[in-house]
């Protein structure tokens, strides 16, 4: 992907974090001795100290001269978690390759956050069914994934603001739910729609393990009560 290249004004601006660098041949002391020049040093507890710094990497593709950021992390620990204090220091060396011009920090948690995005596509496609789209014409799919993203979000927040909390189903101590169980606990509910005068009532059993979280989402819809 190309970023800010001066060869190629008429592309369009892309910037990109991709897999981490791989220094697996590499001289874990020389990178040292550059992090005693270049790094930012953070003592995180006493006999361990990490560093954050980047370089830029010269790289030839298809013709083309590109300088693309390397974000380097370097651990030394001279003391392990347990307390034991080390003959030779212990060295942990990693890197990020991106264009992004944020700091060495934001870079890595940006890489961190990743695996959270799969874990919502995942369930965006598995828990909504929708692995395969229904047609071959992409104006239906459009509308198919369309849809399917408005549903998608009005569960996320149905079990944002129904499912956590001491009123919930009994269940782990998650900070959220899946889609999945969002539609087993609230919304596969059996339940009976009673009329009476002017009044239209919704009644569920007595021991229906998802009264209160159903309660407290149409509580927060119609009067807006948290």
């Amino acid at each position: 992907m190309l970023a800010h290249n001066e060869a190629h004004e008429d592309l369009p601006v892309v910037d990109f974090l991709i897999n981490k660098w791989n220094p697996r041949r590499q001289d874990k002391a020389d990178w040292l001795a550059i992090a005693e020049q270049k790094g930012k040093w953070i003592y995180s507890r006493e006999g361990k100290r990490v560093a954050l710094f980047s370089v830029q990497t010269a790289r030839h593709w298809k013709g083309h001269n590109y300088s693309v950021r390397r974000v380097i992390r370097i651990i030394e620990r001279t003391i392990d978690k347990h307390g034991q204090r080390l003959l030779v220091p212990e060295i942990d060396l990693e890197g990020w390759w991106t264009s992004l011009d944020v700091s060495e920090e934001d870079v890595i948690q940006l890489y961190a956050d990743h695996g959270a995005s799969e874990q919502f596509h995942s369930e965006f496609k598995t828990d909504r069914d929708i692995e395969r789209l229904p047609s071959g014409k992409l104006a239906t799919n459009a509308l198919v994934l369309g849809l399917s993203v408005l549903a998608y979000n009005i569960l996320r927040w149905i079990g944002q603001n129904g499912l956590p909390g001491s009123k919930s189903p009994k269940r782990s101590k998650a900070q959220r739910r899946r889609i999945r169980t969002v539609m087993q606990e609230p919304m596969y509910v059996a339940a009976r729609i009673i009329k009476t005068a002017r009044t239209i009532k919704i009644s569920f059993g007595r021991s229906c393990r998802a009264l209160q979280a159903f309660d407290a989402v149409y509580r927060k819809l119609a009067y807006g009560q948290a």
